[in-house]
């Protein structure tokens, strides 16, 4: 595996920061001297984050308990931060983890520097910055399902991650939704409860589920024999309804314990919204400003 490598892409604004499986788009707006500097201090503070995570990574894969364990590196701490608060059920901080790594980046972006609004986007989970009366527009997952694929957040809001989860997406889940996408107050809180929310979504032991041992697909997977999805097929209308108010229940009440802002879930065409954030407010901001989550 090659070092942390770090690029400007081609349009000049947005940095590329890649190590193994981490991979960074980062753009900050304000005055171009701060957020050169900005910069700078991103790019340093990336170069150890892998290995501080590989370090910790036998414990990161254990469950997490209502009580927080101690780690040692910073990232390691966000993750469990997130996960303890969901800990009646079962969790481990790798679900934490790609919001985990976005805040943690954002945090030596915004370290010392003037910013006016940043965001750092880690295979879209991301980790966001406003300065007051600032807002910024985010693609949303879930397009084609009668929302709109754009939100806007405003300083004002409290929303300072977005993640998304989802049998589609790039990590397993033991649930059946399209994308599951939350709005939180860190990157880590979003994609902890994302993830949780995605697997609530779910109609468990139906024939249409195609299942695997999450071993079977990553042998080190801190899912262990626990069964991931690995394809829906055809579910009538009141199933997906099903699912999905299953997962709108989880929603909920993370939102009334204050652990979320607001989330939308997607499975077969049909949506579900939790809170107040307007999601499928459409978008008024051009698409250069646009962050993806």
């Amino acid at each position: 595996m090659n070092g942390p490598q770090a690029h400007w892409l081609a349009d000049g604004r947005r940095l590329h920061l890649n190590h193994g499986p981490i991979d960074l788009i980062i753009e900050a707006f304000g005055d171009a001297a701060e957020r050169r500097a900005s910069c700078v201090r991103a790019v340093a503070r990336f170069q150890t984050i892998l290995t501080e995570l590989v370090e910790e990574l036998p414990e990161l894969r254990r469950p997490a308990s209502l009580t927080p364990r101690v780690f040692a590196g910073p990232t390691a701490r966000r993750m469990e931060a997130a996960v303890a608060p969901l800990a009646d059920s079962f969790i481990t901080p790798m679900a934490a983890v790609a919001g985990s790594v976005a805040d943690e980046v954002l945090a030596a972006l915004l370290a010392g520097r003037r910013l006016e609004r940043a965001y750092v986007n880690n295979g879209g989970d991301s980790a966001i910055h406003l300065g007051k009366g600032g807002t910024i527009t985010l693609a949303i997952a879930g397009t084609g399902h009668g929302m709109a694929d754009r939100i806007t957040i405003r300083a004002e809001d409290g929303v300072r991650g977005v993640a998304t989860s989802g049998w589609r997406g790039r990590s397993f889940s033991l649930g059946i939704a399209d994308a599951v996408t939350v709005l939180a107050r860190t990157g880590a809180e979003a994609d902890a409860a994302a993830t949780l929310i995605a697997n609530a979504v779910d109609l468990p032991g139906h024939p249409a589920v195609h299942r695997v041992p999450a071993r079977d697909l990553s042998p080190d997977s801190d899912l262990g024999e626990r069964l991931v999805t690995q394809g829906v097929g055809g579910l009538a209308p009141g199933e997906v309804a099903r699912a999905l108010d299953n997962g709108l229940a989880v929603a909920e009440n993370f939102r009334r314990r204050g652990l979320i802002a607001a989330s939308a879930l997607f499975l077969a065409g049909q949506t579900r919204i939790s809170g107040s954030v307007a999601l499928a407010a459409p978008n008024k901001h051009k698409a250069k400003e646009t962050a993806h989550a």
